[in-house]
């Protein structure tokens, strides 16, 4: 037993494999393509871990460049998101599957009908879950944190779906598939608040004209480095020669340090893509492992998918929303080191969080409230974001902090809410202090949202099956 636990159940990869070789084997696939499928997805999981050690490099550089340039020391972090990983992964692993199977139970039994298919985010979700019961109970055992993290994302997988229908057909038009997304709850402020302040029909954003060259900002890869670079660039100017030099020692000696701010931005963003491709990687063979399963226990069930599945209902509302969430987050991240806020703690632009979260949410917004409420959408996911990566930041500092930049905004609230039960009455500890409001607040918004679904579901039958022809959209 201890054999298996040290080379199998601690080595996430290996893991990960295991679990596609059984979903495939349940689908009685040929062996070529169950050992082709494990060696992709073990594969995929070894690159996301090199990604991840590139992107933590790279950030630990541009906090302490950017803190210096305004006079603020650099976010401290006890445990960095590599490490965590390598220390949590077979929990991470076997909370996303447990959690799978939870959920398709929780479909079955409530008759829901939406199945959570968005598959990184069903991974990462686990990882924000696991972080969160450690970061709040340290000494909790590993089958017990297991048991407990599968069952609240489960809970959140079958939940989000439902909680965004509504809305969700008022943009798609149909009930064809659900939003299976943890922008969710940006992308429900903007409906909310376009359907307060915009008319969805004279103030179309589809009616408006964008200019070509915004279309750049479309490639998140160009986008994330360019910003970081500029920002780099600007804050050099700013900062402490000894702080840039410094760090520019650190990957070469004879370097330039600005020729090395500009390979640092580059590097920054190449992380991120090994990091995305690892995880796309991984996910092509999990998710139809998992998707096979729940065709067999739930036939009929509709999925639940990523957010660019609700771009082609407004490509102009998903540019809107993306300049929205990036003006209000560079404005916060101007703002809090010149105020002091959150300690001056230095945001870092989550370019990936900025454009997909943001142009779903303008998306939305617009569908409910013309271009006031894209405008919205953007503006609600750019605030998420923004004071998310402050407060969580400090709340993970020894579970990974490097997560609260990579987050969606469903991400700080499933945080918040986990360490909200953890100090309920913690109204005066910091950052805890946020929290505790906030979970109050949550409990009340939870309550008043669960006798409007109780009004909404009682007596409804059951949804017709969906299309066969409906594609799944990923991004990552």
């Amino acid at each position: 037993m201890e054999w298996i636990a040290n080379n199998v159940f601690n080595e996430v990869a290996i893991l990960i494999g295991l679990i596609v070789v059984v979903g495939l084997l349940l689908q009685k696939k040929r062996f070529e393509e169950i050992l082709s499928g494990a060696i992709r997805a073990t594969v995929g999981v070894y690159a996301m871990f090199i990604g991840i050690g590139v992107f933590v490099g790279g950030l630990s550089a541009f906090q302490a460049i950017t803190a210096s340039a305004f006079g603020k020391e650099p976010p401290t972090s006890g445990v960095t998101l590599d490490e965590f990983m390598a220390d949590k992964g077979s929990v991470i692993a076997m909370v996303i599957t447990v959690a799978f199977l939870m959920h398709l139970l929780l479909v079955r039994v409530l008759k829901l009908k939406f199945v959570y298919l968005t598959g990184h985010l069903m991974f990462w979700m686990s990882v924000v879950v696991t972080a969160s019961l450690t970061a709040g109970w340290g000494s909790m055992g590993k089958w017990t944190m297991i048991l407990i993290g599968s069952a609240i994302v489960a809970t959140y997988w079958t939940i989000q779906p439902i909680v965004m229908q509504k809305k969700m057909e008022r943009v798609i038009g149909s009930q064809d598939w659900g939003y299976g997304h943890t922008s969710a709850s940006a992308a429900y402020i903007g409906a909310a608040i376009g359907e307060k302040i915009g008319d969805p029909e004279k103030q179309d954003t589809e009616k408006l004209k964008m200019p070509r060259w915004l279309s750049f900002f479309k490639d998140v890869n160009v986008s994330t480095a360019v910003v970081i670079m500029a920002i780099m660039l600007v804050s050099m100017a700013f900062a402490d020669p000894a702080v840039y030099n410094a760090q520019a020692d650190t990957y070469s000696a004879t370097m330039n340090p600005w020729v090395w701010a500009i390979v640092s931005a580059l590097r920054f963003a190449a992380g991120i893509a090994i990091l995305l491709f690892g995880v796309r990687m991984f996910l092509a063979e999990i998710v139809p492992a998992f998707k096979g399963i729940s065709d067999k226990l739930i036939p009929g069930t509709r999925p639940a998918l990523d957010c660019p599945t609700v771009f082609p209902y407004s490509p102009t509302a998903v540019m809107i929303g993306f300049l929205s969430s990036t003006a209000v987050f560079l404005v916060l991240m101007w703002l809090f080191p010149a105020l002091g806020w959150f300690g001056g703690f230095v945001l870092v632009p989550p370019m990936i969080m900025l454009f997909f979260p943001g142009g779903a949410a303008g998306v939305f917004g617009n569908k409910h409230g013309g271009w006031p409420g894209a405008v919205a959408g953007g503006a609600a996911n750019g605030l998420f974001l923004g004071f998310g990566q402050a407060i969580t930041w400090h709340l993970l500092t020894n579970t990974g902090p490097q997560m609260a930049t990579l987050a969606d905004p469903d991400w700080y609230i499933v945080n918040w809410a986990i360490l909200f039960v953890r100090h309920p009455f913690g109204f005066a500890d910091g950052y805890q202090g946020f929290v505790t409001v906030f979970g109050w607040l949550l409990c009340l918004a939870v309550a008043y949202g669960g006798y409007s679904l109780y009004k909404r579901f009682k007596g409804q039958k059951p949804v017709a099956a969906a299309p066969s022809e409906q594609r799944e959209l990923h991004h990552v």
